[in-house]
């Protein structure tokens, strides 16, 4: 999309640029969110979904390195709708905040880094298929502990996990990687969280599991609860997984996405559930402002 917002202005996407010398790039001192926009059902408008819980967790990824940027929440939702605004998306999109150490400093020493800010957007529809099943695979790579890079921060430098992951899914014919903590606990897909359905009980990895605390998570636990689907966080097993009856993964990237195998083991009847359908028709029911109830939810441009 033609703009970004950079150094404290909107300015042509192109030119927002940064030096080969920039800390952030050297060790990846820098934090980041994705949030998605969704055209409204039937309507010449876009609505951002769950803005404000996105920069709340933003922030907290900041405290967690311990560092600051000269913005307040306010002001980070307020940007972000103006951006959104000048950019006039005509299709579903992505917004990618990130708050990066900005120095020429030749150190990985966060006390001596200053963050700056900075915004684009993409156009963007699915990143993993909502209607084909996923083919997941348990990844060999042991998702990063919260004492080694905090996994509830997103921090850059943490994502060449998911990246080591997720390319060896894809190079082995799979779609995503299932990581697993260090004492051998799924802990959540290379870039989304991961449920399953057992005995109609919706079951996920807990906030102590090393998980990203994902907001389409915390929104699927919440639909959950309103559809009196019955919901447990715990510890789940790699082999617990290939017996669920249901399984699919969420995130702003991946949405609700339903898989089909894990390690070459048909879940449930190799087709998307009665729990996930409920699930994923009323979360696009919800993004595409279909849904009153939920319309807090939704940020409109």
């Amino acid at each position: 999309m033609p703009f970004a917002y950079f150094q404290g202005k909107i300015i042509p996407a192109e030119l927002a640029k940064v030096s080969i010398m920039t800390n952030a790039l050297q060790y990846g001192n820098a934090v980041f969110a994705g949030i998605r926009g969704y055209q409204t059902s039937g309507k010449k408008s876009s609505h951002i979904f769950r803005l404000a819980d996105h920069y709340s967790r933003f922030l907290n990824s900041l405290k967690i390195l311990n560092t600051k940027i000269p913005y307040n929440h306010a002001k980070l939702v307020e940007v972000t709708l103006e951006l959104a605004k000048k950019n006039n998306a005509k299709t579903d999109f992505y917004i990618r905040p990130i708050a990066y150490a900005a120095n020429f400093e030749l150190s990985p020493d966060l006390s001596r880094l200053t963050f700056d800010f900075a915004i684009y957007m993409i156009p963007l529809g699915e990143y993993l298929p909502i209607h084909k099943g996923l083919k997941l695979m348990i990844s060999s790579w042991t998702r990063i502990n919260d004492n080694m890079i905090p996994s509830r921060a997103k921090i850059t430098g943490g994502y060449i996990n998911s990246s080591l992951a997720k390319a060896d899914a894809v190079n082995l014919g799979f779609d995503d990687a299932l990581m697993m903590t260090q004492d051998g606990h799924i802990a959540e897909g290379s870039a989304a969280n991961f449920f399953m359905v057992r005995d109609g009980v919706l079951i996920t990895s807990p906030r102590s599991a090393d998980i990203l605390e994902g907001i389409t998570r915390r929104s699927i636990i919440q639909l959950a609860q309103d559809l009196s689907i019955p919901i447990s966080e715990r510890m789940i097993d790699r082999t617990e997984s290939y017996i669920a009856d249901e399984a699919f993964l969420s995130g702003t990237g991946a949405q609700l996405a339903w898989i089909a195998s894990i390690d070459s083991r048909t879940i449930g009847t190799g087709k998307m559930g009665p729990v996930t359908g409920k699930l994923q028709k009323l979360f696009f029911s919800i993004v595409r402002g279909n849904e009153r109830k939920y319309s807090s939810w939704l940020s409109k441009v």
